[in-house]
């Protein structure tokens, strides 16, 4: 039988302490709390500083990628000190530390990147040499295959900084993720959704996922009700499409797979972080065998990308 929590046992929820982050902690607990008919105090969040929060003059590449927003979060979990964690699925490394999952995936966000200035309505109106700043190595890629003219600029904190950087002059625009900016309330600062067909977005961009102990039976049966399968469907493809590109921050990648039915299409692509190349395909098939696609569909870019590509 599983253990339900309560007031005096709660269920503890570890997350980054962002608004975005805690945002998405929150959303987990009230799916929680609606599928169990628990009570709030049923639930601690708990919120543990990474280093990926706290090294913010930096990019990210530069400080070891990906797991800088994770590893603090997971040794908690290992530990016994957390009970699940909510994660941003675009932020986690493909490889898990031994002992933890994730099979548990909320219903998925809007997946396009959102374009955010106050000066302007969209890329096309961007003046030629227009600084625009991003954190982002598959944004400035992708956007600089677009519009070369553009001067990049490196654009790292939470969502609130990025904004005061914009009102600072730092740059004139910047993107961020619709889906975070939804969970915020803050879609009104949108000028112009990107359509994934000018820029693909991050692997599973707008996914929220729950980690768990892999041998926690009562953890697995409480997040059983408020997985989405659809979105597992689509993650799995994308994410077993990034782990065969070895995808650090060093690489620029890019991934999508769209359900139609019981098929499933990803379309992908690999570029240069200067944007002078781009490699891109799809495959379709089943979605029970998104992996396999996935899996399929980076060795075809591996194999059409010159020697030096992943240098």
């Amino acid at each position: 039988m599983t253990q339900m929590p309560d007031p005096q046992n709660p269920l503890r929820i570890g997350t980054r302490g962002s608004a975005l982050a805690l945002a998405q902690a929150h959303e987990t607990r009230d799916r929680l709390m609606a599928a169990h008919g628990l009570p709030e105090a049923a639930f601690q969040i708990v919120v543990i500083k990474t280093t990926g929060d706290r090294v913010l003059d930096r990019a990210l590449k530069d400080i070891g990628g990906k797991g800088l927003f994770t590893r603090e979060i997971e040794d908690a979990l290992l530990a016994g000190d957390i009970d699940i964690a909510v994660h941003s699925m675009k932020d986690m490394p493909t490889l898990q530390p031994e002992g933890l999952v994730i099979d548990c995936y909320l219903p998925r966000e809007d997946v396009r990147d959102a374009f955010v200035s106050t000066l302007y309505a969209g890329i096309s109106e961007l003046p030629q040499g227009a600084v625009v700043g991003s954190s982002s190595l598959r944004r400035r890629a992708q956007l600089a295959a677009r519009r070369p003219d553009l001067h990049l600029v490196e654009f790292r904190g939470n969502v609130q900084t990025r904004l005061k950087k914009l009102e600072e002059g730092v740059a004139v625009a910047t993107f961020l993720a619709m889906a975070g900016l939804s969970r915020l309330g803050m879609s009104q600062i949108v000028r112009q959704a990107i359509s994934p067909d000018e820029m693909l977005p991050a692997v599973a961009q707008g996914c929220i996922g729950v980690e768990r102990r892999a041998e926690d039976a009562s953890a697995a049966a409480l997040l059983a009700p408020i997985a989405d399968s659809e979105s597992g469907l689509r993650v799995v493809a994308e994410r077993a499409f990034l782990a065969r590109l070895d995808g650090s921050c060093q690489t620029p990648i890019a991934g999508l797979a769209l359900l139609q039915g019981d098929r499933l299409i990803l379309r992908g692509e690999i570029l240069r972080p200067d944007g002078s190349e781009v490699i891109a395909s799809l495959r379709e098939g089943l979605a029970r065998d998104g992996a396999a696609m996935g899996l399929d569909l980076a060795n075809e870019l591996r194999g059409r990308a010159p020697a030096d590509f992943f240098a």
